[in-house]
């Protein structure tokens, strides 16, 4: 497994990612490359990612799902690029899709996005113990951080001719 894949996805999900992928490029708008999809990610306009497993070397790749997770974007991988790009109409693999526009697919990106969501849940979520916070005397802050000498500037020399 690739260090850029973060959990495994479910292959009916992945195969419905791909089948909104066709339709979207239909009636709405994909973009197609981790140029195009990272920059319908950073603008907004994303509303689902779907990223190939397959990405040699995976630094093209690397970056797409933490910024997918900050932006707040549902993504999924499949398993190759090749089908990947044949689900997107090209004659090349590709490596990241977004689709920005989802068109007649709007139903299935929001389905898959509940699906996801759902998947990514931990089984038992526990609440973590809160930590009491110990604050120092001020006082004693002060005393403990020793002042720095300074440094005595050099008069500069001046030059003979």
């Amino acid at each position: 497994m690739k260090s850029y894949v973060k959990f495994e996805t479910p292959k009916d999900v992945a195969a419905k990612a791909l089948e909104a992928i066709a339709v979207a490029k239909d009636t709405g708008r994909v973009r197609k490359g981790t140029n195009e999809a990272t920059k319908a990610i950073e603008s907004g306009n994303a509303t689902l990612v779907i990223i190939a497993e397959d990405v040699e070397p995976e630094e093209v790749v690397l970056h797409v799902p933490g910024l997918c997770s900050d932006k707040g974007v549902p993504y999924c991988y499949v398993a190759t690029k090749k089908e990947l790009g044949e689900a997107a109409g090209l004659t090349v693999p590709t490596a990241v899709i977004a689709i920005e526009k989802s068109g007649n697919a709007a139903e299935m990106v929001k389905d898959i996005a509940g699906k996801l969501k759902q998947s990514a849940k931990p089984a038992e979520a526990k609440p973590a113990p809160k930590e009491e916070k110990k604050e120092a005397p001020k006082a004693a802050s002060a005393e403990a951080k020793p002042e720095k000498p300074k440094k005595e500037k050099k008069p500069k020399e001046e030059k003979k001719e």
